[in-house]
Parts: C-alpha cells; sequence; structure tokens
C-alpha cells in the first residue's frame, strides 16, 4: 500500500482503527523512506523513539494531516499566570519601543506599540530627524506585513520543506570550492543598501574573495542624484535639503512631498513655510514643471505640464538665463515661464532651490547643483554628503548579472529580495538565466516569482523581526531593533552574508553591535552609548557633515545626452505605484484598498491620459487600450486624469502581480514588460491603440460625493491679506437657519479638531493610521465598486479651472462630530449618541443596521458593515488587531470616534497623577502620523492649538450653514502665485 492510500486510511479513521492505521502507517517502508529523505538528520532517531502524540504532531507538520489530531486525545492546554512577571509588562497598557524602517534608500525613525509583546501600531519618532514623530502611509501598513498569513514559513529546497541546517551544510560545501577559486563563480545580488553592517559584512567578503561580485538591482529608486554629484562635482555625493529656509521652489519632475528618500522630513519642512498665521503672514512659492501629475504638482502654486522630453530642455533655458554656461533656447508659453522662474530666483539668491526628481538622468541633476551653485543656494537650502547608501566600486546591474550567468561565470547565486524575476524587464532574460545557474538562493518575504525559480527559498524576517541598523536621508545612523521574534523563523540578510563568510553561527544582533562597537560615534563608553542609542532608535550625533564643493572644469559637456532628438509618437513615464511601491506591497490589503493620490483608484494601475488626448485618440475610462514600444505589447485599462500632460501616458509599476499572495494577485497590469534597461523611466515612440475592450476599475472619486455646495473656500495670499474673513461672506449672504435644539454646555472637556488645508498634501498617511488604529476591514475591489469601502477618514480631491492644469486641493474628511448631529435623532435604539465632552459615539452592539443615521448624515462619513470582511478565524492577524478597539461584526454602522480610545488613556493617567488631561496631550492616530501637521485635536476648553486654529479667520465649517455645529473646522488653503504668470 503506497504511502497516500495510507495517509488517506488514516484520516477517514476512528476510535481503534485509527490507532490501527497510524501503526501501520508508521510500519511501512514508504514513511520510513519519506522520513529519511525529507529529514535525514533526524529520521533515524524519531522511527527509534518517538512516542504517538509526537508521531501525531510529525504527522501533521510534515504530511499535512493536522486535522487528524482531532480523533485524538489532545494534550492539556492551561492558562496560568507569570511565574516572573516581565519587567515592565502590565496587560492593556502598551509599551512602545524605538525602531526604524528601510525601504530602498530611504530609512524612516519609529515608535512602535506593542501589547504584551506583540507589535499592533506603528508611531513616528518624534526624535528621529527623518520623522520628527511622522510617518508615511508605507511605515503605517507595514504591521499588516508583518502578520500577513502568506507570508513564507518554511525553507524550501525546489518543493520541498528543508531546514536551515540543510541549507548550511550545501552552501558550506559550495562555498569551500568557491574560495579555492578565490571568490569566483559567487554572485551576491541585493536593492540599494543602507545599512552600514550589512554593506561592511559585503566589503569584507569581497575583500577575502576578490573574484565574487556584488550586483544592485533597486526597481523603484536610482542613484542619480549621487551620480549627478559625481558629474558636476568630481565625486559621490548626496543632496541635503533644507525647505525651511527655502522662498522659491522649483521642482523639476521632483515629487518630493511623496517621494523617497527623506519625504516625511521634507513635507514637514515645506509645510512651515505654507503656514500662514492670523492676517498676516508669508509663504514660500512652489513651480513644479513635470511629466507626469504629482502630489507636488497638486501643491504648487505654479505647475507646467509637459512631456519627459521637455524637461531638459526647460532646465537647461533656466540655467542659460541665470549665467550657466551651457545653451538653452525655447519659445512660447515655455520661454514666458522660465522668464517668470528666474527672475523669482534671482530675487531669492540663497533661499531658493532648484530639486530634480530622482527618475531623471544624472545629467540633468548636475545642471540643477549648478544653478543652484550660481544662486549661492548650496551651503543654505542645500548641501551635500557622504553617499547614505552603499554601492559597490564598480557598478554592475541585473544586466550585468544575466551576462554573467549566460557566461557561466556564476556557480552561486544569492539574491537578497527585490524580486528580480518579476522587476526585470522580461526582455532581459532574468527569469531563463536563473534556471541555469547551479546554485540559487533566495531570501525574500514571500514565495513570490523569484522564490518559484530558485533552489534555495530562505524566508526573510520583517523589520519588526530582526536587528540590523540603516542610513536615514541625512545621514543620521538608525538601529532596528525587533519587537518580536520570527514568527516563521525568518532569517536576515545578515546572517546569510555571514554563512558565506564562514561564520554561519552569528546572530544579527551580535553583527551590528561588533560594527558599531569599532565605529568613532559611540563615545568612550560603549556600553552606554549602545543602550542609549537602541532605546533612542538613533545614534545621536551620526548625521554626515557637509561637504565643499565647487563645479569641476567641464562638466558641462556631459549635458550633450540631454540634447536628443525625441521619436516620432506618444511618450511614456514610469513610475513606481504610490500604494504597492515596487509591487512589494502588493500583498498588503491595506494599500491596495487604499485610493491613490489624484486618481482616487484602487486596486489596479491604469495608462493616465490627459482629457486632451483621450478625446483626440477617442479613448474612454476603462477602455482597455494596446501600448506598444520597441515592439513590446501591453494590454491595459485607460484612466482619464485632469492635469496629466498631453502626448503623454503614465504607468504605475507593481501590479500584474501572478504569485504575490491570495490578496495581491491577478490585479491591474504588469508595466515591467514595457521597460527596458536603457529606458527604465521615460521613452519616446510610443503607440496607443483601443482594443474595443473593457475592464472595470474600483475609483473613488465620486464615492460619498458632497460638491455642489461651498465646500472649498480658497483664496491667494494677496487676496487674503486684503480681505482676512473671506471664508465667512457665505454664511453672511446665506444666513444660518434657527435650531429646535439647545446649545450643549461643557463643565469639563471639549474635544475638537483643526485641519489646515493649505498644510494637507494629501498623501494619504492619516487614512492608514486611521484603519490600523481602529481595527477597519478591508472590503475589496467588487464592494469598493459598489461604494462599500469602510475608511473612516477619506481624502477628499477637488479640481477646479481648466481640465488641462486644474488648481488642487485636498479635504481630509471624516465625522465632524456635530453638536446638533442629525444622526443621533433618527437612531430609533440610540445607538449613536453625544456625549457630555462632544464627541458623537457609537454603540455597536446596540446598532441594528437601520442606516438611518448614514441617510441623515450631510458629510457622507459613516459606514455600514455590509458583510463580515474581517476574518477573525486567521491566527497570524489576531495579533494585530487594537485591544482597545472593538472588532465590529456585520450589519453595524462605524465611523470616526475622535479615537476615543486615545482620550481614556489619557484620563486614566491624567486621573492617577490627580491632574487635568493636557490641552494638547491626547494626539488622534491620524494627527500623530500626519507629516506636515495639518490634522490637530485638542480641548476647545482650554489654550489648545486646535482651539486657537479654530478661532484663525481662515477657519470655517463644511457645511455650517446646517446649524449643526460640527467640532471640526477647516483652515482654507491658500495660493502664493507669480503675479507674473496669473492668468488674467
Amino acid at each position: 500500500m503506497d504511502l497516500e492510500t495510507l495517509k488517506s486510511k488514516l484520516g477517514n479513521s476512528r476510535g481503534k482503527q485509527f490507532w490501527r492505521s497510524l501503526d501501520e502507517l508508521a510500519d511501512s517502508e514508504e514513511f520510513k523512506q519519506y522520513l529519511h529523505r525529507e529529514f535525514p538528520e533526524r529520521a533515524s532517531e524519531w522511527l527509534s523513539s518517538m512516542s504517538r502524540r509526537d508521531f501525531i504532531k510529525l504527522m501533521g507538520a510534515s504530511l499535512a494531516l493536522a486535522g487528524i489530531t482531532a480523533c485524538g486525545p489532545r494534550p492539556a492546554e492551561k492558562i496560568v499566570p507569570y511565574v516572573v512577571q516581565p519587567e515592565n509588562i502590565v496587560p492593556g497598557v502598551p509599551l512602545f519601543y524605538a525602531t526604524a524602517m528601510p525601504l530602498a534608500s530611504s530609512v524612516i525613525g519609529l515608535l512602535v506599540e506593542t501589547h504584551e509583546g506583540r507589535p499592533t501600531k506603528i508611531e513616528g519618532n518624534p526624535d528621529h530627524p527623518a520623522s520628527l514623530g511622522a510617518t508615511d502611509h508605507f511605515a503605517q501598513a507595514s504591521i499588516l506585513n508583518l502578520y500577513d498569513p502568506d507570508r513564507a514559513k518554511t525553507i524550501t529546497y525546489g518543493n520541498n520543506i528543508a531546514s536551515w541546517g540543510n541549507f548550511v551544510g550545501q552552501i558550506s560545501q559550495a562555498m569551500d570550492g568557491i574560495k579555492n577559486r578565490n571568490g569566483a563563480g559567487l554572485a551576491i545580488m541585493t536593492g540599494m543598501v543602507t545599512s552600514p553592517t550589512l554593506a561592511n559584512q559585503i566589503q569584507s567578503l569581497l575583500q577575502d574573495l576578490p573574484q565574487a561580485r556584488w550586483y544592485v538591482h533597486e526597481p523603484a529608486d536610482t542613484d542619480h542624484a549621487i551620480e549627478g554629484a559625481r558629474i558636476a562635482f568630481g565625486q559621490p555625493l548626496q543632496p541635503v535639503y533644507d525647505f525651511t529656509k527655502a522662498d522659491v521652489i522649483v521642482a523639476l519632475d521632483s515629487d518630493f512631498l511623496l517621494d523617497l528618500p527623506g519625504n516625511v522630513r521634507y513635507a514637514h519642512d515645506f509645510a512651515q513655510k505654507r503656514r500662514v498665521s492670523g492676517e498676516s503672514g508669508e509663504m514660500n512659492r512652489l513651480y513644479s514643471i513635470e511629466s507626469t501629475f504629482s502630489v507636488t504638482g497638486a501643491k504648487a502654486d505654479h505647475r507646467l505640464p509637459v512631456r519627459p522630453s521637455r524637461i531638459p530642455q526647460i532646465a537647461q533655458a533656466i540655467a542659460a538665463r541665470l549665467g550657466v554656461n551651457v545653451q538653452g533656447n525655447i519659445e512660447g508659453e515655455e520661454s514666458r515661464w522660465v522668464d517668470a522662474i528666474v527672475a523669482d530666483l534671482q530675487n531669492h539668491r540663497g533661499s531658493s532651490v532648484v530639486i530634480v526628481g530622482p527618475y531623471q538622468p544624472p545629467e540633468l541633476h548636475a545642471l540643477a547643483y549648478a544653478i543652484n551653485q550660481s544662486l549661492g543656494n548650496i551651503g543654505q537650502t542645500l548641501r551635500f554628503i557622504q553617499p547614505t547608501v552603499f554601492l559597490p566600486d564598480q557598478k554592475r546591474t541585473a544586466s550585468d548579472l544575466v551576462n554573467d550567468i549566460r557566461g557561466g561565470n556564476v556557480n552561486l547565486l544569492v539574491m537578497l529580495g527585490g524580486n528580480p524575476v518579476y522587476t526585470t524587464p522580461p526582455s532581459l532574460g532574468f527569469a531563463d538565466a536563473l534556471r541555469q545557474v547551479d546554485l540559487s538562493v533566495y531570501v525574500g518575504l514571500h514565495n513570490d516569482e523569484t522564490a518559484a525559480l530558485s533552489k534555495w527559498m530562505i524566508p526573510e524576517a520583517h523589520y519588526l523581526e530582526s536587528w540590523s541598523d540603516a542610513l536615514a536621508f541625512d545621514g543620521t545612523a538608525s538601529i532596528i531593533q525587533p519587537m518580536i521574534d520570527p514568527l516563521y523563523g525568518g532569517k536576515t540578510a545578515h546572517e546569510v552574508i555571514a554563512l558565506l563568510a564562514g561564520n554561519g553561527s552569528a546572530e544579527p544582533y551580535d553583527l551590528v553591535r561588533q560594527y558599531w562597537q569599532k565605529q568613532p560615534q559611540m563615545s568612550q563608553s560603549f556600553e552606554e552609548s549602545w543602550r542609549r542609542s537602541v532605546h533612542d532608535g538613533f545614534i545621536r550625533g551620526s548625521a554626515r557633515e557637509a561637504q565643499q564643493v565647487s563645479l569641476r572644469s567641464g562638466w558641462e559637456q556631459s549635458l550633450s545626452s540631454l540634447n536628443q532628438e525625441s521619436s516620432e509618437g506618444m511618450e511614456i513615464v514610469f513610475r513606481p505605484d504610490p500604494n504597492i511601491y515596487d509591487g512589494r506591497f502588493a500583498n498588503n490589503g491595506w494599500l491596495q484598498e487604499l485610493p491613490k493620490p489624484l486618481t482616487k483608484l484602487t486596486w489596479d494601475n491604469a495608462a493616465l491620459f490627459s482629457p486632451g488626448t483621450a478625446n483626440r485618440l477617442g479613448i474612454k475610462n476603462e477602455d482597455v487600450v494596446e501600448l506598444t514600444l520597441d515592439g513590446k505589447k501591453l494590454e491595459i485599462a485607460a484612466l482619464i486624469l485632469p492635469g496629466h500632460p498631453d502626448d503623454t501616458v503614465t504607468v504605475y509599476l507593481g501590479y500584474g502581480r501572478t504569485q504575490a499572495g491570495s490578496v495581491g494577485n491577478g490585479y491591474g497590469f504588469n508595466a515591467y514588460a514595457l521597460r527596458s534597461s536603457e529606458s527604465q523611466w521615460q521613452a519616446s515612440g510610443l503607440q496607443v491603440r483601443r482594443t474595443g475592450g473593457r475592464y472595470l476599475l474600483a475609483i473613488t472619486q465620486g464615492h460619498f460625493s458632497i460638491e455642489g455646495r461651498n465646500i472649498m473656500r480658497t483664496a491667494t495670499l494677496e487676496e487674503f491679506k486684503k480681505n482676512p474673513h473671506f471664508v465667512e461672506e457665505y454664511e453672511e449672504e446665506h444666513g444660518t437657519p434657527p435650531s429646535f435644539y439647545p446649545d450643549y454646555v461643557y463643565n469639563s472637556y471639549k474635544w475638537g479638531m483643526a485641519i489646515d488645508m493649505n498644510a494637507c498634501i494629501g498623501c494619504n498617511a492619516c487614512v492608514i493610521a486611521c484603519q490600523s488604529e481602529n481595527n477597519i476591514a478591508v472590503v475589496g475591489k467588487k464592494n469598493v465598486r459598489n461604494s462599500r469601502e469602510m475608511h473612516w477618514l477619506r481624502i477628499d480631491t477637488y479640481f477646479s479651472g481648466e481640465a488641462s492644469n486644474p488648481h488642487t486641493f485636498y479635504q481630509p474628511m471624516m465625522c465632524q462630530h456635530c453638536e446638533r448631529a442629525p444622526c443621533e435623532y433618527v437612531c430609533p435604539v440610540a445607538a449613536t449618541t453625544h456625549s457630555p465632552e462632544g464627541i458623537n459615539e457609537m454603540t455597536y452592539n446596540r446598532c441594528v443596521g437601520t442606516r438611518y443615521c448614514a441617510n441623515n448624515c450631510a458629510w457622507k462619513v459613516r459606514r455600514f458593515n455590509f458583510l463580515q470582511y474581517i476574518n477573525k478565524n486567521v491566527p497570524s492577524l489576531k495579533l494585530m488587531y487594537n485591544p482597545d478597539v472593538t472588532v465590529r461584526e456585520r450589519g453595524v454602522m462605524e465611523k470616526c470616534t475622535f479615537c476615543v480610545q486615545r482620550v481614556n488613556a489619557a484620563r486614566i493617567n491624567a486621573e492617577v497623577h490627580n491632574r487635568r488631561i493636557g490641552p494638547d496631550e491626547v494626539l488622534t492616530a491620524c494627527q500623530a502620523v500626519c507629516p506636515t501637521n495639518a490634522i490637530v485635536f485638542g480641548d476647545l476648553n482650554q489654550d489648545s492649538q486646535a482651539a486657537r486654529m479654530q478661532k484663525d479667520p481662515r477657519a470655517y465649517k463644511v457645511l455650517g450653514e446646517l446649524n449643526t455645529n460640527p467640532r471640526i473646522s477647516y483652515l482654507a488653503p491658500l495660493r502664493n502665485p507669480n503675479p507674473q504668470l496669473e492668468q488674467e
């Protein structure tokens, strides 16, 4: 009887027959051979000494028969108190630990909230220079990646489960031969390395094995800014910007408010110069010249959408008129723009900055550095430091690796993340090359496309499970410490490189600690410095010093490559997706369902067209078009975006995954199929053809719409100075109806909020923070199309003006917590009530789902849980939920609660110390995460920041004319246009 038959017989047995079948299986030669094959080191020991219970456990693990244990007696499990109470752990009281999250060339400092040893929420580290207490949406959503049930859980060799011991044995044997050849045949592939410890490990390994090679493949990031400094100054340097000193900013295809690295800090500093206090004040002025509509472009006072090929020409014209030794001639509207920008820059020498996006070529970065030097900005708004990214001495890419594999020069390939089978252009043939490697190792979080073709798959430890370090955008060294033991025994890059170096027993903590023990940044008392750095999350005083720079002779000769004529046809722009980045977050339901900035598209990517181009080609939303570029074809859905440049198509990377996991598979279109190694970010000669097909998209722009009334009130800076109370004109014109209900009297606290729309950049970090804090469910694409998304907070986007280049405004919208809330009066079971402190509360177990409250809400901010969206049966996801917030069942209404659980936590702490809650002591989840401090919450009965902002001349209530007296005030956004460019 074969093994499968025995397994089936065992699974169908009951009672005594079960134990007889179990003995029959244990005694079978087939099963003994199976154990010797899969577990060669332990098989003999197990077969000679294994008890029935141990045997059942082995059966469940090795033969996927865990369900048969229900047929026999279960071991008793008892819940008992700690024998020795762990230090500082009090059940129900969270602890916070400092760490950092690396992503490509970016690092952000974090504080992680933990409950009894499990991380539940990400916050920013207020002392870390890269975060200043805020985070972005990637960091917020990374907690879901930690608990992702689709993560790789076991080491595999081929299609078989293996052990770390098996892996160590085979790699050690392979390395013996490689060491005899001085490293020839060893290839290491990484993304951009910001870890000093890992870089030191790799460089030490290459010194010992000089014939080994290190390749870098980062699909959604570049080193163009560093290479630009090499061209301009003769040495690789990294720019660091200070937007607190910049009165005029010119962004050339730069989305610095959202793009990595340093975007969280840059957004904070930029917003500081956008704040207008009271009835006076000044603002910075932002010009954006870009080839695709971006978050930064949407905040610009002047925005010029152009084809990608025009940006270098405009930049050279600006440089030439500022006296830089280059040629630049343009005409028409572009020339008018250049004249206005140049005049503004000349009037702000030393307090201006020209910044180029990371996807523009290095030569354009070099030109921008020359412009900044001519304006005296270097040393003021811009400085240069030694790179925070560690790169090989000789740059080698995925293309070089494929060539080396085909040349028979690679015997052992170690890939540390990156998923190159998916993220490299198909024309490169990386998948076929990988199959040719004798021994390939892939370290990754998921069993993805690369894992499927690798000999060895090693589960990667999440950054919340591992020790490491990383350098922030300014060089500050951050310490990454684990919050929880690796859930699936994951390994780090440190351990794999240590194994290649012959130290297979090394622990990441020891490797990181030993590296910093030798560094001068630590004081003579290393132990004290180390403990302080781990506590703080970074090494104080480790930011890199500014370098003295000067333009080298003949640098202008490199600019000839910018003057290449574009071919006929349209142009295409490739960008990492705003939500799932290069595809690594494709299995993250929070990010998939997050409406993308500007497009409000969820669960998919699309080809973005301008209204003019779409009209010329006869394209409508959701039409399937065929894009052809250099013989490569891609069918993709079309989406029309106001403000997108004409004759240009933008496609986001990261979709079209086949092995992302149960959440990410099958959504969107794989834009990597059109990329080439030579044209990774933009290309000309694109051809577009309608196929006649349709593809349904889930877009939330029209959901819960409240437009058509005086929702968004805005003015220019000069108009505001002439009429500071312009926001009140609407109420004066229409008046306020009387109310039958008396005003509330608040004798203790009076909680309220103020939102400065002049500071909001629409980055969506607050939406994910709210979702994480409040256990908000993911509903899926089909339900999003039915307007059933569960987000308690949304970012409404409004366009005004011409569709070809509109002004754009963001408005965070959540429950307004009205004092005379229309939802409260219609609830038949009093499930929604008004607290004595002004919070509109929800009692979930009282709600019967009439939805009268949602029908009566003018702001459309209440959500109904139509289905059981949250799966309570997934063990790993249970660890993620915030224990202070109810996990709701189907059939109840949900909405923003002003994070009442945080208010109550502050209340308990205040009562313990016999004091009043401070005016700004409570931080809501959306407030805490906001990089621009646009959202402020506090006690309106005290001198809180929220109370002061609600008295600002720009403050108004959305739909305040309904006389429901919302507790949230919005500060009207202002623009600061250049009169020379302002249209008549």
